[in-house]
């Protein structure tokens, strides 16, 4: 994998740059699409490249419970499996940690919104202390790893650092990340540190077992940076991750070669964190922000450093009928659009917006016919690839800042 920096943004940490892997380049700052069990729901492999997807980001913890990684590989890898010929990624599994641990049960997310209930924290940001000892989780963590009951049987399964690498090798993605620990954005500080640390040493291990597996560098492997919404922990995670080094046989010592920021924030303080991070973290690799997909959140972490996102936002909002607008989000089951035979947008080039109508895909929704799914979500991933992509050139062209202002107050007016 090679990165390589195009255009720096003036008076803040954003770059636009082209990130080269075995199955071709990312154009970045990008918007990852997420194919979480090796297909993006709804979407043909033909569909989402026409749309403009440069990347696919598959599931780690769902392609491991089903169809296996083993079935993957012996299938020739993810790209052959789901017949996409462009660059492809994976998480670790880490953030399941968290949605079947923590979080589940609870309404949690990573992401805390605005205007919650809150104390205040040793890092000066605000939080809300959660009470979530009396729900049943799915999923236990300790030192070596995650015990957890399959969503799909109920059977028992075991991550670790060194399994995590197994299978994402197996899989056979471009880009992989560390074994890691996501938090709720609600945790007191000491649990923070203590997640953290474990993230650091899990790292470590996963940067071993990768090496091993890795021999002739064919995967790149992102490091995660912890540390909730407290400013001493994630810098600390950062300079961590980022001096973290392995030997190989030949005495050579290897980092990492791009960096995952996870974890969790608050709304109003993300770009904050996200820049106390990428000020750390070697400017010369690519950062990557883990499950983040909402167009204010590009501005703000493109400006603060970072060069790619995921999210599974778009598609998941499409399939319930709330479709991006230059205007802001709609809900296309809203009665109004029953007689409206425009399309979403007048001047947008997807597939669905030059050859159907609102009405048309209101219809299909309130049927729950699939081809209103599809239709959707085509419209919903061609506004947020293309949303980077233009953010990028805006970038190249020294017109962010002005780019910046005028997609924001009418989105969000």
């Amino acid at each position: 994998m090679n990165f390589k920096i195009e255009k720096k943004l003036k008076n803040s940490l954003g770059r636009a740059g082209v990130l080269s892997t075995p199955h071709g380049e990312i154009k970045t700052p990008a918007f990852v699409t997420v194919g979480t069990k090796a297909t993006v729901k709804a979407l043909t492999p033909e569909q989402v490249k026409d749309l403009g997807a440069q990347v696919v980001l598959a599931n780690t913890y769902h392609l491991y419970l089903e169809p296996g990684d083993e079935s993957i590989k012996k299938g020739g890898g993810l790209n052959k499996v789901m017949n996409w010929n462009g660059p492809t990624m994976t998480d670790s599994g880490g953030f399941q940690v968290f949605s079947l641990g923590e979080a589940f049960g609870l309404k949690l997310s990573k992401i805390r919104e605005f205007g919650r209930p809150d104390l205040q924290s040793k890092s000066g940001l605000d939080k809300k202390v959660s009470d979530s000892d009396e729900i049943i989780k799915l999923a236990k963590i300790d030192e070596d790893g995650v015990t957890f009951k399959s969503i799909i049987d109920g059977s028992m399964h075991r991550f670790t650092p060194e399994r995590s690498m197994e299978i994402q090798w197996n899989l056979g993605a471009d880009i992989i990340f560390a074994f890691d620990e996501c938090t709720s954005p609600d945790e007191k500080f000491e649990y923070q540190k203590e997640a953290m640390d474990r993230t650091h040493r899990w790292a470590k291990r996963s940067l071993e077992a990768h090496n091993k597996l890795d021999k002739d560098n064919i995967q790149a492997l992102f490091g995660v940076v912890q540390g909730g919404r407290f400013k001493d922990l994630r810098e600390e995670s950062a300079k961590e991750i980022s001096k973290m080094r392995v030997l190989r046989s030949n005495g050579e010592a290897v980092a990492f070669d791009g960096f995952g920021i996870g974890g969790s924030f608050d709304k109003e303080d993300m770009y904050t964190v996200v820049g106390w991070v990428n000020k750390i973290l070697p400017e010369e690799k690519p950062r990557h922000l883990l499950g983040i997909g909402e167009p204010i959140d590009f501005f703000g972490g493109i400006e603060n450093g970072t060069d790619l996102f995921d999210c599974v936002a778009p598609t998941r909002m499409a399939r319930n009928g709330t479709l991006h607008t230059k205007d802001g989000k709609i809900n296309i089951m809203n009665s109004k659009f029953r007689d409206d035979f425009s399309p979403i947008e007048s001047d947008c080039d997807c597939y669905t917006c030059k050859n159907y109508t609102r009405a048309y895909l209101a219809h299909l929704l309130r049927s729950k016919e699939i081809l209103g799914s599809t239709l959707a979500s085509i419209h919903n991933l061609y506004f947020v690839v293309n949303l980077v992509d233009k953010i990028r050139q805006s970038i190249i062209d020294d017109k962010f800042f002005e780019y910046k202002e005028e997609f924001l107050k009418r989105y969000y007016k």
